[in-house]
């Protein structure tokens, strides 16, 4: 709870920094909060501490994802400060959106009554319905800023009607008599139907397929350092949040659902990745990417065995740690170049050698090449599925891996073997640095796994 309460204030304070006329003091408290809620984290792990009247519980579980998409957040803002203009006057309100967000994924996380299930993705979202239309003289970041809030309403529509018939079909909000409830009485046609619109709903949010047609438009029109923001920190919440559920209402009923989630995730991996090489515009193409990781991250949702925990903790870390670095770089190359094809980061290796190398771990880690995490996320992912006998959704999962390497691919072979005549792209040092410490986080995670599988 502590950690919530710090988040909480932390962002209530960066509210005012742009109200009070301390907007320079906004990075440096925030980073400085966000670590300390990070070692407030660290302080709880192993307590199991529940709250309010055991709505929400701060176990291992939370903790450990609290701390992923708070990385995330600092990430994000360190960025955001190098890359903002000093006359941005919603700079200090943009940091408290964030944070804000962050502590909306705190809640999700931590659940253990469906309305605090609710109230956490709300806190989240409608932080990134504003962060979206952050630049309000952007048409396309208006029209992203809309299309978001819409596809929201409605897939919170389907979440609170779900909520509403599980609570008819068990009489109880809360995760633990949901769980009784329904392994007594067994799954009926209303907790059946409540199931469905709760999965729906948490579908829309990771933008699986068939409800993923607000993420490529939503993705492109959104200030870059946002983009990164919602297809990292928004979709590991909301992935901790889904197998979260799962695993405490509806874990002894899974048979009835895996097929259905499993076809889903199937057709979510070949689909995200076939769209994807149809896309000129490297950020549009990342929001495509995110689609087919969302396919890969449910394959734990599906399996939820003793190891989906360990193994989506993983995927998230490699993934989030990838995804920002190459968010960042694609908004080097549109600052540079006035554009994001695969031709601009023509040459890159010569003029930019530092940050080829950081989009070249980045794309490496993100299709799953080996020494890089994002191949043993991937490993771990699959393996919950091979124990469990779904050979089938490997299958698919391993030849979409072989596809998406054809796509992620075009900018680092356009980086290190074509000509380019463009001066050198200029970027702060700060940032080129945390490029840097990402990418060498890539291959450290993709040499040592062991520092994060297995934690909880």
């Amino acid at each position: 709870m502590n950690l919530l309460i710090s988040l909480t204030a932390l962002g209530v304070v960066a509210m005012f920094g742009g109200i009070l006329k301390f907007r320079s003091m906004v990075m440096p408290l925030s980073v400085l909060g966000l670590i300390g809620a990070s070692l407030l984290g660290v302080y709880a792990w192993n307590t199991n501490q529940s709250f309010l009247n055991d709505m929400m519980r701060m176990d291992n579980y939370a903790i450990a994802f609290s701390i992923v998409c708070m990385a995330g957040t600092l990430l994000t803002i360190l960025f955001f400060h190098f890359f903002h203009s000093e006359n941005e006057i919603h700079y200090a309100e943009a940091v408290a959106l964030m944070l804000f967000a962050v502590a909306g994924c705190a809640v999700m996380v931590s659940f253990t009554n469906l309305l605090m299930l609710f109230l956490g993705i709300e806190i989240l979202s409608l932080s990134l319905y504003v962060l979206a239309g952050l630049r309000k003289k952007d048409l396309l970041s208006n029209e992203s800023s809309l299309k978001y809030f819409l596809m929201g309403a409605f897939s919170t529509g389907f979440l609170l009607f779900g909520i509403a018939l599980l609570y008819g079909a068990t009489g109880s909000f809360a995760t633990t008599q949901i769980a009784y409830q329904l392994g007594i009485a067994g799954m009926n046609g209303m907790a059946a139907m409540g199931l469905l619109l709760l999965m729906i709903g948490l579908l829309f949010k990771v933008a699986a397929v068939p409800f993923q047609f607000w993420t490529p438009d939503v993705y492109q029109g959104a200030p870059t350092i946002v983009t990164a923001f919602m297809a990292t920190v928004g979709k590991v919440a909301a992935f901790a949040a889904f197998l979260r559920l799962f695993q405490l209402c509806f874990a002894p009923s899974k048979e009835g659902y895996q097929l259905v989630i499993g076809t889903v995730a199937a057709i979510t991996m070949l689909a995200g990745n076939i769209m994807a090489i149809y896309q000129s515009s490297t950020k549009r193409m990342l929001a495509y990417s995110s689609i087919a990781h969302a396919g890969y991250m449910l394959i734990a949702v599906m399996t939820l065995n003793a190891s989906s925990n360990g193994s989506i903790l993983f995927y998230s870390v490699a993934y989030t740690l990838a995804s920002i670095s190459s968010f960042l770089i694609v908004m080097v190359v549109q600052q540079n170049r006035n554009n994001d094809t695969a031709d601009d980061f023509n040459g890159l290796g010569k003029t930019n050698p530092w940050i080829a190398f950081a989009l070249a771990v980045s794309m490496l880690s993100l299709s799953g090449i080996p020494a890089t995490a994002g191949f043993f996320g991937k490993f771990y992912v699959f393996s919950s599925a091979v124990s469990d006998g779904f050979i089938w959704v490997v299958a698919v999962a391993v030849i979409s891996s072989f596809i998406s390497i054809y796509y992620y691919f075009r900018p680092v072979i356009a980086a290190y073997s074509k000509q380019t005549h463009d001066p050198v792209m200029t970027m702060p040092a700060g940032t080129q640095a945390l490029l840097i410490l990402l990418s060498l986080l890539t291959i450290l995670l993709g040499i040592l796994p062991g520092f994060i599988a297995g934690i909880i």
